[in-house]
């Protein structure tokens, strides 16, 4: 490989991109595998960096590695995600930084170094792992990477077992299916996530002959998946770090395509989030099942 990689989408006009810059970010499916690029083999990189420490040092370093020697790194954030925090991160690893500030976001230039300092630790401490307490596979960054949601925890509680043909949908390391294939008659599952490193840690998690793990965007698979007798979700709500209710709503009436006549959808949902009238307009019957714990569980049936 040369040239240059990108990783996420900077607003349009807060940097330049370089032209035909390969895109990194495994929020955007389709993209290339930062990890698995080769060292020294990138001449440029842009990088807009995530907000966990975790995930932005594991990325950071991935990057400093596939760049040549003395390759032009621009690492930025928005001041309140981590934007602060860059330089200090980034002389971690032997850099020397300048930096700018300008619409709200902080802006870090380095030249690669020829030898950068703590990759192996900091790659390591970032990357995919099997996470005791959840006896899956799992990794910094991805969401509740650590730790069962309680969002979905309720959802788990309050499911009746399942028959048939089913859906995740935003499926993450696969914590939901886990507890769907034990407790029902499933013949078939597709999890479905837009995270490729979710999307790998449920294939190890989901070693099951009845599942097809996909990286999609649920948006944007109008027509692929159909027919299904039922859908679970507890459906993002963020994107980018700022609240995003109408993702919700987009995944309601992704799941009311997939379904069946009379196939059902279970979400779970933060209490302040007003999914009632797309559900009601997506589905024939719509069920509050249980309001407890800041969350609220809907049976929707098609």
């Amino acid at each position: 490989m040369s040239g240059a990689i990108l990783y996420g989408n900077p607003a349009p006009g807060l940097t330049d991109i370089p032209p035909g810059a390969t895109q990194v970010s495994p929020l955007i499916p389709g993209s290339a595998d930062l990890a698995a690029m080769a060292d020294g083999s990138a001449d440029e990189a842009v990088i807009l960096a995530p907000p966990g420490v975790l995930e932005r040092d594991f990325v950071l370093a991935h990057a400093l590695r596939v760049l040549k020697p003395h390759a032009a790194l621009t690492v930025l954030a928005p001041k309140d995600k981590g934007g602060s925090r860059l330089k200090k991160a980034l002389e971690r690893f032997g850099c020397v930084v300048s930096e700018d500030a300008r619409r709200h976001h902080r802006f870090c230039y380095v030249e690669r170094p020829e030898a950068p300092a703590s990759l192996a630790e900091v790659m390591a401490a970032g990357g995919p792992r099997l996470v005791a307490a959840l006896g899956l596979w799992s990794q910094p960054g991805v969401f509740s990477w650590d730790r069962i949601d309680p969002g979905t925890a309720r959802l788990m509680e309050h499911l009746p077992p399942l028959k048939g043909r089913g859906a995740d949908l935003g499926c993450g390391i696969g914590v939901l299916a886990t507890h769907i294939l034990a407790q029902g008659e499933i013949t078939e599952l597709a999890a479905i996530d837009i995270d490729r490193r979710a999307v790998e840690c449920a294939r190890h998690n989901l070693d099951d002959p009845r599942v097809q793990v996909r990286w999609a965007d649920v948006r944007r698979m109008e027509g692929q998946v159909t027919g299904l007798d039922f859908v679970v979700m507890n459906p993002p709500f963020h994107d980018g770090g700022a609240e995003d209710r109408a993702l919700g709503s987009a995944f309601i009436r992704a799941a009311g395509a997939m379904l069946g006549k009379g196939g059902t959808c279970w979400l779970v949902a933060n209490r302040h989030l007003p999914y009632e009238a797309t559900l009601n307009e997506t589905f024939a019957k719509v069920t509050p099942k249980v309001e407890v714990g800041g969350f609220k569980v809907y049976e929707a049936r098609k």
